[in-house]
């Protein structure tokens, strides 16, 4: 049952999902009517889950769902990763990299890899201050609080001395 982000609970269980890549207006559009199919009919041993998604800075997929309606279980899983995977091959991007690192330049989400992120640390191009994408969270509450956020307060820390 598709519902709208905004309103599921902290505790709602998030996977954010990063693009290598910005998507297109017209590939937005045509993701978001995707997302709205797939999650209108994503369900946990026939039973309908509560899920919302939401896109930010055209890069960024973020599914939730309710677990205190009905829990994701292993198959419904499994069925959002293949329906990523099929995203990835329509618009030939990247979702499923998670050795891959965003953060922001100004209002410019860069896209580098953890190898070219380490370097980048390493000659100071990036610093404990410059915001990252934390796509660790794991729900709702963590989402808004963890996601966006210093590097001295995520894991790429351990990259900055």
């Amino acid at each position: 049952m598709l519902v709208d982000f905004n309103t599921l609970p902290e505790t709602s269980k998030v996977w954010i999902y990063q693009a290598n890549r910005s998507f297109s207006d017209v590939e937005l559009e045509e993701i978001k009517e995707k997302l709205n199919v797939f999650i209108s009919n994503w369900a946990a041993h026939g039973t309908d889950l509560e899920a919302g998604y939401e896109i930010k800075y055209k890069r960024f997929i973020i599914l939730a769902v309710n677990q205190n309606v009905q829990a994701a279980t292993g198959c419904s899983v499994d069925s959002s990763v293949h329906f990523i995977q099929q995203l990835e091959k329509e618009y030939n991007v990247d979702l499923m990299d998670k050795m891959n690192v965003s953060y922001k330049q100004g209002e410019y989400v860069a896209y580098k890899t953890l190898t070219d992120f380490r370097k980048m640390a390493k000659d100071k191009a990036v610093s404990k201050n410059t915001i990252v994408f934390n796509n660790l969270v794991t729900n709702i509450g963590e989402y808004k609080e963890n996601w966006e956020v210093p590097a001295s307060e995520s894991w790429h820390n351990r990259f900055l001395k």
